[in-house]
């Protein structure tokens, strides 16, 4: 029996039974995390286990830590990081590729058709329109899915992009397009299924900064990546550039398969909210329809002011990111492979150190205030970097990019780890941060889609020498509309009441 081995407290515990002999609310969970790993089905009674004899010392030991609450949260950090660090191996390696040496096809975006067409545009395009449908579909899949399906769901997804990424190598012109928007499709859930394992915590805000800090950092190390594994396949295959670039994407993706494979298995290990947890935060339930709509109709002002400022945090986010070389360049900079690394670490700092200490704040209306607040900050940052560039003191390329994205994932980081946590904590509503998360995004993605699709059918082809001054332009613009969303925001939720 497993009391014999962990003992009697630990083994009710695990099976969602209090001292009193009742089941609590986190009882009805299925713990196929520890169940799996204690051999006890997916219903985690743990003391009705028939073959102890598999269970070995390993398991045990992990079943003793997961009793740590500091344990737990560095495991559930761990966890989070790597497997969403790993999935942006997926997803941007590609962006760092001109992709200059093929046309899209003969003919393809000729004269009549919207001018010559820029396939890098393209790509992003395809692969944003794939990503916005994935987090369409979200909405109602993140907010709806419970712990026990979780990793599995991911890993299915993951296999669904790297095949996307196999095909996206062989296909012929323009066909390697579909591939690009196949590739996105499954992504864009990735996110809100690893969310759904830190929320509802009294440490979620470290958690979800940790896991904010794995985009952040991926970003850019995605890109050194997928320029490394170019240089590898022309210098010791000897392809030429346009095979490096059709297949760079795929073997990037090759590389981190082992890997996210074992955080997924981390991330399946992370035991539920304790009900401690749940009397700080609230509980955090599967959504149905109707919970759904509530908080939309419920909360209609603030939630629109906070996906209008996200949306163009997204759009400046997403720009800067898939076309970092780009900017880069017109700003004068001679790039290396490890300067996109090197850049997004100094960001991650700044944007993962600020929202994460929002965990040392208790009360929950305090916090959201903070958090409205680290919002401004990061814009107002944005707001003197790019005007002292412009009218005071000269920036080098590569700090002015660190301060930008500073900026940028300073709220993009807070409404991920503490605004949307705090005001389900606030209101207790039966909700959960994967549903406005998606909300968010959905919003976030459908405006950047239309700025890329933008650039070829209504402007034209932007010209790399003005990436850089456009951009920047955009920063300046987008940052003084967020402040006020970010003001409309906090006003909507200042006189907040929480619902008992």
């Amino acid at each position: 029996m497993v009391d014999r081995l962990l003992g009697t407290r630990v083994a009710t515990q695990l099976a969602g039974i209090d001292e009193n002999g009742m089941k609590s609310r986190q009882g009805n969970t299925q713990y196929s995390s520890l169940g799996g790993m204690l051999s006890c089905g997916r219903q985690a009674e743990a003391n009705e286990c028939r073959n102890p004899k598999t269970i070995d010392e390993a398991n045990v030991l992990i079943h003793r830590l997961m009793q740590s609450a500091w344990l737990v949260n560095a495991w559930a950090i761990l966890a989070a990081f790597g497997t969403y660090f790993c999935m942006y191996m997926y997803r941007k390696p590609f962006t760092v590729a001109a992709f200059k040496q093929e046309a899209l096809a003969p003919g393809f975006g000729g004269e009549g058709f919207g001018g010559d067409w820029d396939q890098k545009a393209v790509l992003v395009s395809a692969q944003v329109i794939g990503y916005l449908v994935s987090k369409l579909v979200g909405i109602r899949v993140v907010s709806e899915a419970g712990p026990e399906r979780r990793a599995w769901t991911i890993l299915l997804l993951i296999l669904a992009a790297l095949g996307s990424l196999f095909l996206f190598a062989i296909v012929p012109s323009p066909w390697h397009v579909v591939c690009m928007f196949l590739n996105g499709l499954p992504l864009g859930m990735v996110f809100g299924l690893v969310l759904g394992s830190l929320e509802g915590r009294r440490l979620t805000e470290a958690l979800a900064a940790g896991l904010c800090a794995s985009f952040i950092l991926a970003g850019g190390v995605a890109k050194t990546v997928g320029q490394q594994v170019m240089d590898a396949t022309q210098q010791r295959l000897g392809w030429n550039l346009a095979e490096s670039e059709r297949w760079m994407p795929f073997l990037s993706g090759l590389l981190f398969f082992l890997p996210i494979c074992f955080f997924l298995w981390m991330l399946h290990q992370i035991p539920p909210p304790t009900l401690q947890d749940q009397t700080v935060r609230s509980p955090r339930e599967p959504m149905r329809k109707e919970d759904r709509w509530h908080m939309v109709r419920t909360y209609a002002w603030g939630i629109g002011a906070i996906a209008s400022m996200y949306l163009i945090v997204s759009i400046l986010r997403s720009f800067r990111d898939d076309f970092a070389r780009e900017i880069l360049t017109g700003l004068g900079a001679k790039i290396q492979s490890s300067d996109y690394a090197n850049i997004d670490f100094w960001v991650m700092l700044v944007a993962t150190i600020a929202n994460a200490s929002a965990v040392l704040v208790k009360d929950n209306r305090t916090a959201l205030r903070l958090a409205f607040a680290t919002c401004a900050m990061g814009f107002f940052l944005i707001l003197l970097s790019v005007l002292g560039h412009r009218f005071w003191i000269e920036i080098s390329p590569t700090a002015l990019m660190v301060c930008i994205g500073a900026g940028l994932y300073l709220p993009y980081v807070a409404v991920h780890t503490t605004v949307f946590e705090r005001i389900i904590a606030c209101t207790r509503d039966r909700a959960n941060v994967g549903f406005m998360m998606y909300v968010a995004d959905s919003v976030g993605y459908f405006g950047y889609a239309i700025l890329i699709l933008s650039k070829n059918f209504f402007v034209g082809s932007i010209p790399e020498t003005s990436f850089a001054s456009v951009f920047l332009t955009t920063c300046l613009l987008g940052s003084i509309g967020s402040i006020l969303f970010v003001a409309i925001a906090s006003r909507s939720f200042d006189r907040l009441e929480a619902k008992r």
